[in-house]
């Protein structure tokens, strides 16, 4: 019964999103239609290419919205979770060391007591199928938010003029690959120099 109102409430959020994402891009769709063609004559420069992307962006902002949803559900759960196994952890802790150390020994016995029991429940935790199943839609949510900032952040730089993440990444290539060539040709450079002194 209890699974049936969570995927009920589950479908009526994922409902609630789709029409908010499609009301969005309707009226986006509006917007641009209705702003594009004036904001564009009266733009010049770097300005008249950011209107003639500005759709781009609000599209991507509705989808991470979105995602946003998403990330957070599982971002509660991640964190629910690592509670949970602190609290059962520290109780089962509290059980089998429940007096106040007084020496060293104890201290050292409580130390040994606690470390083994979180270990023990902390890899159970990672080991579950639960955990590992919430965590990878986490990070495949995080990465999809990623890649809307980068959406947006290339359009904004595309709109003035600036290379884009891609574009500086394909440089920074270009530039180790020829720093290890120019490493080789000196050390061949070296080595016939050093061949030549020693005749």
């Amino acid at each position: 019964m209890h699974s049936e109102q969570t995927k009920d409430k589950a479908e009526s959020i994922k409902e609630i999103s789709d029409q908010y994402k499609h009301l969005s891009l309707f009226w986006t769709d509006i917007m641009h239609l209705m702003a594009s063609k004036p904001q564009a004559l009266t733009s010049i420069g770097p300005m008249r290419a950011f209107a003639a992307n500005s759709k781009k962006i609000s599209t991507e902002l509705i989808e991470i919205n979105e995602d946003l949803m998403e990330f957070n559900k599982y971002v509660t759960q991640y964190y629910k979770q690592l509670a949970e196994a602190w609290g059962i952890a520290q109780k089962k802790v509290n059980l089998k060391a429940p007096e106040v150390p007084q020496d060293i020994e104890q201290v050292e016995a409580f130390k040994r007591i606690w470390i083994d029991i979180f270990d023990n429940d902390f890899t159970e935790l990672f080991d579950s199928e639960k955990f590992g199943e919430n965590y990878g839609k986490l990070v495949s949510k995080e990465l999809e938010l990623t890649k809307h900032w980068n959406n947006i952040t290339n359009v904004i730089l595309q709109s003035v003029n600036l290379p884009s993440k891609e574009e500086i990444d394909e440089v920074y290539k270009e530039i180790h690959s020829l720093k290890k060539r120019v490493g080789k040709l000196e050390l061949e450079l070296k080595k016939k120099e050093m061949s030549k002194n020693a005749k």
